[in-house]
């Protein structure tokens, strides 16, 4: 197996040019247990460790942008303030060892549906930004993904960061598991309420082949808030948040539960971080 080392994005997207079938590392905590268990075998390693643009992460009053190899334990630490939504989702990453190796761009790059980072970013209309030799592009977060564990990237091509747009509101997110910590999502939910826009956004994780909005319940959500006075939610209205976030899913029974399961659990996730997200924003 080859090895490759950059020290800069540029080096970095030439080496995948010539060479396409090299597996991006960075923080290894995907790879590696593919690499062990012999899952997979690629035929060379494309170490970006010390591609320092890729560590990277600064904001405006727009937008947070997140370099692809910033490690969770970061993203708790910096972002957290400015993003509360993904900080709460990158707690459930597993182990404190593997926060602080972990990142962002390999959590997209492996695109598996109970990716924890993914309900939040797509709940907040993240934009993922993608180099190649060939010139960058930006794909929104919804169109990122393609399959069970597939995303858009051409065989050429690296994720260098996420751009998150900051709201006036609030974020929350919700995971459940078989065990309290350090487990894989039966089923995740993000959940924003930005209140400048009066926008709703979701994102269902580990409960469809790819990670999945609720537009129907964001829809109702957003008209049925009141926004201005913020006086206390009504229970009807929480109720059927639940429901339509439950009908988004396309889940499948497996090991870690039942598509009934998961669509019982969205429903009561959505009342739930609703609950939470809107006393957050009556108390601001």
């Amino acid at each position: 197996m080859d090895f490759h080392s950059p020290t800069t994005l540029d080096e970095a997207v030439e080496i995948k040019a010539a060479h396409p079938d090299a597996m991006p590392i960075a923080g290894g905590t995907d790879v590696m247990v593919e690499l062990n268990f012999d899952v997979h075998r690629p035929a060379a390693l494309l170490d970006l460790n010390r591609v320092a643009e890729l560590a990277e992460w600064d904001g405006d009053d727009a937008r947070v942008r997140i370099g692809a190899g910033v490690p969770y334990v970061r993203i708790i630490n910096e972002i957290g303030p400015i993003l509360p939504g993904l900080a709460i989702a990158s707690r459930t990453v597993g182990s404190p060892q593997i926060r602080n190796r972990g990142t962002l761009g390999g959590n997209l790059g492996a695109a598996s549906p109970a990716g924890d980072g993914h309900p939040v970013l797509m709940a907040s209309n993240a934009t993922v930004e993608i180099a190649s030799a060939c010139g960058r592009r930006d794909v929104a977060i919804a169109d990122f993904f393609t399959g069970v564990k597939r995303n858009c990237l051409a065989e050429d091509e690296l994720i260098t960061a996420i751009r998150v747009p900051r709201i006036e509101g609030s974020q929350q997110f919700s995971k459940i598991g078989t065990r309290n910590a350090m487990v894989i999502a039966v089923c995740a939910l993000g959940l924003v309420l930005d209140a400048a826009r009066r926008r709703v956004g979701t994102g269902i994780g580990s409960a469809a082949p790819t990670p999945v909005r609720a537009p129907e319940a964001e829809e109702f959500l957003a008209a049925e808030l009141d926004w201005d006075k913020r006086g206390p939610l009504p229970e009807p209205v929480a109720r059927r948040f639940g429901e339509l976030v439950a009908a988004a899913a396309r889940p499948i029974d497996d090991v870690r539960g039942s598509a009934d399961y998961r669509r019982h659990a969205l429903s009561v996730m959505a009342r739930r971080t609703l609950g939470w997200a809107w006393k957050e924003l009556r108390c601001a």
